[in-house]
C-alpha cells in the first residue's frame, strides 16, 4: 500500500539501447520502495543524445505508461540521468581567512568558501549539471567538517560538471511532454558509482565504468570522495560496427555473433575453429573463423578501454585506487571483460554486485543507473551537509526531500 506521506519518484535513464524507469515510493526521507518498473528499446537516440524528438518521446513516454501502470501510482517528478559526450567537467577551489577573532571556523566562512569555489562561470551554451564538493582543508589538513575547527586559512574545491545547455534541454523536453517535472539530474556516472561501490571502496579508490550501447560513463573516487568523472563517445556497437565491417556481415547479424561468441580477450587458439553465421543452416549460413571473431571484440574492447585511461590522465593512480575497477552496463557481460580491464589498468576488476537491498529483478547491469539515482540522491542528502547545499540545485532540492 502507498503511503499518504510518501513520495512517488521516477528515476529515468534514456539510453541509446533502452529506456529505464523505476517509480519509488520515497517516505520518512529515507526509506524507498521501488513500486514500479518500465523498459523499452530505445529510439530517436544516439550515443546518449537525443537526435529524433519524436521517436524518443514515444519510447520513453511507453516506458513512463509502463512503470505507472505496474505501480498503480501517477509519478510526482523525476529524476533524469545525464549521459554523452558533450558532457565536460572541470575544477575549481578557494580559500577564505578565518574571520572570528578566535580563529574558529563559522558557518558563514563555510558558506563564503563553497560560494567562491562554484563561481566560476561556464563557457556560454553550458548548463551545469552538478557540483561536486571535494574535502575542506583547513591549514593545509583535510577535514570533513570544519566548522567549530579553530584555524586560519579554509579551502574548498568542486568538481563542476556542465554540458550542452540544448542537449540537456532535448532531455527534460521528452519527459516534460508527458507532464512530468524533472526536477533533478544525476550524472549517469554518479549514480552507477553509488551503487556498486561501499563507502571502504570509495575511500581505497575505485574506478567505476558503466560501458552501455554507445558510451561509457567512468567515475574514480579517492580518499572517499569523487576526483573525476566523465563519458567516452564508445561502447557496445562499437564492437557490433567493427564486427559487421570486419566479417562482412548485418548489423543485426554482428550483434549476435558479438552476444554468442565475442570476448574482451582471445581465447580460441586454433585457426580452424568455426562458428556459423546464423546457425540456422539456412540459405546465406555459413562459417566464420571464431579466432577472427574474438580478435576484433578483443581490440576494440582494448581500444575503449585504453581511450578511458588516457583521457583520465594524471588523475588516475594505481596505486591510490586499492578497490580496483568495476564493471557495469549491457557490455560488462562481455566475457573476458574483466581480465581486459584489469590489463588495461593493472588493477583488479570486477563485475559489479548490486546491494542487498535490491530485489533479484532488478540486479541485471541495465538498471545499475536508475537504481543509483536513488542512492545517489540519498547519501548525497546525508553526507554533505553544508550550507552550499541549501542552494537550489541538485544538493539544495535533496536537502528539503530528506530532510
Amino acid at each position: 500500500m502507498i503511503s499518504n506521506h510518501g513520495r512517488i519518484v521516477g528515476a529515468v535513464e534514456i539510453g541509446t539501447g533502452k529506456i529505464a524507469v523505476l517509480v519509488g515510493e520515497i517516505a520518512r526521507g529515507r526509506a524507498l520502495n521501488i513500486i514500479g518498473v518500465g523498459l523499452a528499446q530505445s529510439r530517436g537516440v544516439m550515443k546518449g543524445e537525443v537526435v529524433d524528438y519524436k521517436e524518443a518521446s514515444e519510447a520513453t513516454h511507453h516506458a513512463l505508461e509502463t512503470a505507472e501502470k505496474k505501480a498503480g501510482v501517477r509519478l510526482d517528478e523525476v529524476w533524469l540521468a545525464q549521459t554523452g559526450g558533450h558532457l565536460d567537467a572541470f575544477y575549481n577551489e578557494a580559500a577564505v581567512n578565518v574571520q572570528s577573532a578566535d580563529n574558529t571556523v563559522t558557518e558563514s566562512d563555510i558558506a563564503t568558501v563553497c560560494t567562491l569555489a562554484q563561481q566560476k562561470e561556464l563557457p556560454a551554451g553550458r548548463s551545469r549539471i552538478h557540483a561536486i564538493r571535494r574535502p575542506y582543508k583547513l591549514d593545509g589538513r583535510f577535514v570533513p567538517d570544519p566548522e567549530h575547527l579553530t584555524g586560519n586559512r579554509l579551502e574548498v574545491g568542486y568538481w563542476m560538471v556542465h554540458g550542452n545547455e540544448s542537449k540537456v534541454s532535448d532531455n527534460i523536453h521528452v519527459v516534460g511532454g508527458y507532464h512530468l517535472e524533472v526536477r533533478e539530474l544525476v550524472l549517469s556516472a554518479l549514480a552507477s558509482g553509488s551503487l556498486l561501490t561501499t563507502a571502504e571502496d570509495r575511500q581505497h579508490g575505485a574506478l567505476v565504468l558503466d560501458i552501455g550501447k554507445g558510451v561509457t560513463d567512468y567515475v574514480l573516487y579517492r580518499e572517499g570522495h569523487v576526483l573525476a568523472t566523465g563519458t567516452v563517445p564508445l561502447g557496445g556497437e562499437h564492437l557490433t560496427n567493427d564486427l559487421a565491417i570486419g566479417l562482412r556481415v548485418t548489423t543485426m547479424q554482428a550483434e549476435m555473433l558479438k552476444l554468442r561468441h565475442g570476448r574482451a580477450t582471445v581465447q580460441t587458439r586454433d585457426k580452424t575453429d568455426k562458428v556459423w553465421l546464423n546457425g540456422d543452416m539456412s540459405f546465406g549460413d555459413r562459417p566464420l573463423a571464431k579466432t577472427a571473431l574474438e580478435s576484433i571484440t578483443a581490440a576494440r574492447a582494448q581500444e575503449l578501454l585504453e581511450v578511458i585511461r588516457k583521457q583520465l590522465g594524471p588523475s588516475f593512480v594505481p596505486e591510490r585506487c586499492a578497490a580496483g575497477v568495476v564493471l557495469t552496463g549491457g557490455t560488462a557481460k562481455l566475457p573476458g571483460l574483466e581480465e581486459a580491464a584489469s590489463q588495461a589498468f593493472g588493477l583488479p576488476a570486477r563485475r559489479g554486485e548490486s546491494p542487498s537491498w535490491v530485489k533479484d529483478e532488478l540486479k541485471d547491469p541495465m538498471f545499475s543507473t536508475v537504481l543509483g539515482i536513488y542512492q545517489f540522491g540519498l547519501r548525497a542528502a546525508h553526507e554533505h551537509p553544508s550550507p552550499a547545499r541549501r542552494k537550489p540545485g541538485f544538493f539544495g532540492a535533496l536537502g528539503k526531500l530528506f530532510s
